[in-house]
């Protein structure tokens, strides 16, 4: 059996689900399939990035937690940004993914199945997915990147409670706090509270190597235990891996977008705006014919993250220095735009002074 189509989409996370949304506005009379075999309840987690309150409006069914707040703490100081213009958004994935759905015109539709081969002739696209042989003019392909072998990686495992007693500082996301084990790389917690008594805490490390599951929860424990909170419930984990490299698609005969394609800050693992700009981009471009894939993080800003992470590889010893002086140098407006990729000039200056120089300046030319 066969079918017809004029993009195929291979998997519906993110990326995925994010251009099949916005081809639905843009151009919504396109015959798309988006192949994904898991469901949205399957592919939930947690999605976090910095945004307006347009950004929360719009996207307000899939919101789990939305801050004015956040900081960074190492054993020596604390650094705590507040903003007026910008948010610290999370959101439920499962429920971002239903929302696109929702949003589908109905000529683009969900194949709840893998795609298992791909053949080109004639610059024709033949997509084996289940009992149907699809033809596609062209192919986007968000499945993750290829990891490589001995690149920088956030890997993290995280964990989400119920408290027996309301926690303090609520209202404020903990991006950074490093006061926990440093020997193998650079570590911290990251935490979200998204009420006084519901709490999502997670083990990070940036690291070139993952550890064993055992030595994240028990970091996780010990941060609980010190500051006194106990645990009425758990009500999940979640666990991942974040390439903070360059990365490179699993086919390279498709046209790769989301993680693959380089929606990913190097030097901050986050890529949700990134996503969304590119997709959003990539459909108003189908709309008008041209189905080449935007990059969405400049040249120099790419220099900049593989720069930074060069001087957390060689001088691990500097590691939290480097994010706490970072972070120190800006107020929560210019840390908002610095971590979204559209810092000032002037912006840009304050953290470059803020960095030790010799380091810097040693690895520019091997990056």
């Amino acid at each position: 059996m066969s079918s017809q189509i004029d993009i195929a989409i291979i998997g519906g996370g993110s990326a995925g689900m994010s251009l099949a949304a916005n081809l639905a506005d843009l151009a919504p009379h396109a015959e798309v399939r988006v192949f994904e075999p898991k469901t949205e309840e399957e592919r939930d987690c947690h999605w976090s990035f910095w945004g307006s309150g347009r950004h929360v409006e719009a996207l307000k069914p899939a919101c789990k937690g939305t801050w004015k707040r956040w900081q960074l703490i190492d054993h020596e100081k604390k650094v705590v940004h507040e903003s007026v213009a910008q948010n610290y958004i999370t959101l439920s994935a499962s429920d971002y993914l239903k929302l696109c759905k929702a949003n589908l015109s109905p000529t683009i539709q969900l194949v709840r199945n893998a795609v298992k081969k791909i053949d080109y002739k004639n610059n024709v696209a033949f997509l084996s997915a289940g009992d149907i042989t699809y033809t596609a003019a062209h192919v986007f392909d968000s499945r993750p990147p290829e990891k490589k072998s001995g690149g920088m990686m956030q890997h993290f495992l995280g964990r989400e409670i119920r408290t027996k007693e309301p926690i303090t500082e609520s209202d404020t996301v903990t991006l950074m706090d490093f006061r926990v084990d440093q020997s193998r790389g650079l570590h911290f917690i990251y935490a979200l509270p998204f009420s006084d008594t519901h709490l999502l805490i997670e083990s990070t490390m940036i690291s070139q190597s993952k550890e064993p599951q055992q030595w994240y929860l028990e970091t996780i424990d010990n941060w609980l235990n010190e500051r006194g909170i106990s645990v009425e419930s758990d009500i999940g984990y979640e666990s991942g891996v974040i390439p903070m490299d360059n990365c490179q698609p699993q086919d390279s005969r498709t046209s790769a977008i989301g993680a693959a394609s380089g929606t990913i800050r190097q030097s901050s693992g986050y890529s949700f705006n990134y996503i969304q700009q590119q997709t959003k981009q990539l459909a108003g471009r189908i709309s008008r014919g041209c189905y080449e894939v935007p990059t969405p993080i400049s040249a120099k800003l790419v220099f900049m993250d593989r720069l930074f992470n060069r001087v957390l590889i060689k001088h691990p010893e500097l590691s939290v220095k480097l994010f706490m002086q970072m972070a120190g140098a800006l107020n929560g407006e210019q840390f908002a735009r610095f971590m979204t990729g559209t810092a000032s000039f002037s912006e840009w200056g304050r953290v470059i002074l803020s960095m030790p120089k010799t380091p810097f300046l040693r690895h520019m030319w091997s990056v």
